[in-house]
């Protein structure tokens, strides 16, 4: 009995080791062998024998495999969502293929949705860091302001103006100060280009002498003395027989030192003695500037009106009333100039660095014939802006008997901010102001 009882059981164990090793081999090897396992031979008579192996063997597959399905289970139901809700209903089996491309579009487009928010949020700090930057570092908007440090056109040599088809220019540097370097260009009347040839700067010198009367030109921001529209309207000048005088501020160009407005009237007060003394006194000597040399030119002449000496004529070409105004109304101010604070953030870090050109201040200054010349589709000076400066000097106290006059150009030409040299009618406009610049007797 006992040993029936052991028999049986042992009987028992080897049928539940052999379904085992069945399930097993099922299990472990490719669905297209599985007939072939479940034929198999595998009885504890033949010592377990099969496809798999031993028992203990088939044993150890059989845990490995499970862990093996339950990971690729779980791996194939993140990269195919839709497939896990599909097989709990087939019982198992595979549903219908889906393919790779239908499960990736869903995570591109978030993609690329997240790329566009990271830009936006990266462009919205830069936005809001700017205001506080200029806030905490002034200087930086003095540099925006006076941009000396642009250099248009590059790898100029101001040494030579005759590269810059001045043929009849002359180059050289005056000390303004103790060890202060600035450059100036003194170009001739067109008419003496040939006798120019060749001359040194004893020569132009004594041309201030001749019966042509001259004209200080002071330049806007950016570029330096040789900027192509200026090159330009020295030529314009010189047919008409005028000398034309530029220099390059302190900190522009090739010229020594840093810049401020107090240090740029410095300079153009220096270079007009310096003119003066060498002079006819018979000869006029005209002013002209031009956007930011408006508020230079300005501030000049109101010192020399000052000391009872004003100039023959001011001219002003693309002016403003005061650099705040147009600070505002620049088109790189467009992107915060509704922002609350403008006026704290921007406006305030100008005046920080004693950055005024009050022009509006000045006119009530001035005692001479001031002819403004602005075209109506400037970006850069508005329009507005020069028409609102003619009628404060219309109204002027210390212009009245002077001739005041201003030229509009019509958006049509396209002279813009620093084209009107190109105006066939400037040679008369400017024969018939300055031919009538001695003050008018009320």
């Amino acid at each position: 009995m006992c040993r029936q009882a052991s028999s049986d059981a042992v009987k028992k164990k080897s049928s539940h080791l052999v379904e085992s090793i069945r399930s097993c081999c099922v299990l472990t090897c490719s669905p297209g062998d599985t007939k072939t396992v479940l034929k198999t031979n595998v009885s504890p008579e033949h010592g377990l024998a099969g496809r798999c192996g031993t028992a203990a063997q088939c044993l150890v597959m059989r845990n490995r495999s499970s862990v093996t399905a339950e990971r690729d289970s779980d791996l194939e139901l993140k990269q195919r969502p839709g497939r896990a809700a599909a097989e709990p209903a087939s019982g198992g089996r595979q549903g219908p293929e889906v393919k790779p491309n239908m499960g990736k579009k869903p995570f591109r487009r978030l993609g690329l949705l997240g790329k566009m928010k990271r830009i936006m949020m990266v462009l919205l700090l830069v936005y809001i860091s700017i205001p506080f930057i200029i806030k905490l570092f002034p200087s930086i908007q003095a540099k925006l302001v006076f941009l000396n440090f642009v250099r248009v056109p590059y790898f100029i040599d101001l040494k030579r103006p005759l590269d810059q088809g001045l043929n009849h220019t002359h180059n050289f540097y005056l000390e303004a100060e103790a060890g202060l370097k600035i450059g100036v260009w003194h170009t001739v009347p067109a008419r003496m280009w040939r006798e120019a040839q060749g001359k040194d700067g004893d020569w132009y010198v004594s041309t201030f002498n001749s019966a042509h009367p001259v004209i200080l030109y002071l330049h806007g921001n950016a570029g330096t003395r040789g900027g192509d529209h200026r090159v330009q309207l020295y030529k314009v000048l010189s047919s008409l027989g005028y000398h034309v005088v530029t220099f390059d501020y302190r900190g522009w160009g090739d010229s020594d030192g840093s810049p401020s407005e107090r240090g740029m009237t410095s300079d153009a007060l220096f270079i007009y003695d310096w003119l003066k003394q060498r002079m006819e006194k018979s000869l006029p000597l005209y002013i002209w500037g031009h956007s930011l040399g408006t508020g230079v030119a300005t501030n000049l002449v109101r010192r020399l009106c000052d000391r009872g000496s004003p100039p023959d004529a001011l001219i002003l070409e693309s002016p403003f009333t005061n650099i705040r105004e147009e600070a505002k109304s620049h088109p790189f101010s467009m992107v915060y100039r509704y922002l609350p604070g403008f006026d704290w953030f921007f406006l305030d870090a100008i005046s920080a660095n004693n950055i005024r050109f009050a022009s509006d201040e000045n006119i009530n200054h001035i005692s001479c014939p001031v002819l403004i010349l602005h075209a109506e589709d400037d970006s850069v000076v508005p329009f507005h802006l020069g028409k609102k400066l003619y009628n404060l000097a219309s109204q002027s106290k210390s212009l009245s008997g002077h001739k005041v006059q201003f030229v509009a150009f019509p958006p049509s030409l396209a002279y813009k901010h620093k084209f009107i040299y190109r105006s066939p009618e400037l040679p008369n406009i400017l024969s018939d102001f300055l031919g009538t610049t001695r003050p008018v007797v009320a």
